[in-house]
């Protein structure tokens, strides 16, 4: 007969005196009757069915440790009041534990937490896989002469030469001042933890000969 159909008041007050006096539907440990019954409940009985509620948060804490729960799965009518623990005379009584104290039921604590250190385990190393976001940006840089007759060829050719991890020269070209004068614009692309603008300020206005001043004309991330 069972319980009847567990998503009904019914159904889950008669869970709830099943439980009353028993950790589990079979027996002193986790079975597969406890993953039938589990399957079969819409969710967690509520508050007022305490005994019901026991049991469904022990069996929900073995995860996917309930597929391989030991026995055969039966249909849900087939587990219910007619069930009954070991008779009063069994020579284990002494050692009885409502919890699912004994030795298997420490044997599926055993092996749920080595699931959960596999499941760790699998997580970083997934984690340590990803490759690693490099954090960059494209920087527009104005290099002005001291007069029109600074070779700005020459200029651009001192800027380009300056070499560093993480810093690369892109196009560039030159646009006109005023009385004849023309400034370098060039782009560059940086990678943040690497190269800041006041590296690149520092190392371009080094040469004086040729540069007045650098100004940033434009910063992108990319």
């Amino acid at each position: 007969m069972g319980f009847g159909d567990l998503k009904s008041k019914d159904g889950l007050s008669s869970l709830n005196t099943f439980f009353a006096d028993r950790s589990y539907i079979d027996g002193y440990s986790p079975s597969a009757a406890d993953a039938v019954v589990f399957e079969a409940l819409a969710s967690a009985p509520a508050s007022n069915y305490p005994h019901a509620l026991r049991w469904y948060n022990h069996i929900k804490s073995y995860g996917d440790l309930r597929k391989s729960f030991p026995g055969t799965r039966k249909p849900v009518t087939s587990y219910g009041n007619s069930t009954a623990p070991a008779a009063d005379g069994d020579d284990d009584d002494d050692d009885f534990d409502l919890f699912g104290g004994d030795d298997d039921g420490e044997d599926a604590e055993a092996a749920l937490e080595e699931l959960k250190k596999k499941r760790v385990a699998e997580y970083e190393a997934r984690k340590a896989k990803k490759p690693t976001v490099i954090a960059k940006s494209s920087i527009i840089l104005e290099v002005k002469p001291w007069d029109d007759e600074t070779d700005m060829k020459e200029v651009e050719k001192n800027v380009r030469s300056i070499e560093a991890d993480g810093l690369r020269w892109a196009a560039s070209k030159l646009v006109p001042v005023g009385y004849g004068i023309n400034k370098l614009q060039i782009n560059c692309v940086v990678e943040d933890d690497k190269i800041g603008t006041d590296f690149l300020e520092e190392e371009i206005t080094k040469f004086e000969d040729l540069v007045q001043s650098v100004d940033i004309a434009g910063f992108n991330k990319i």
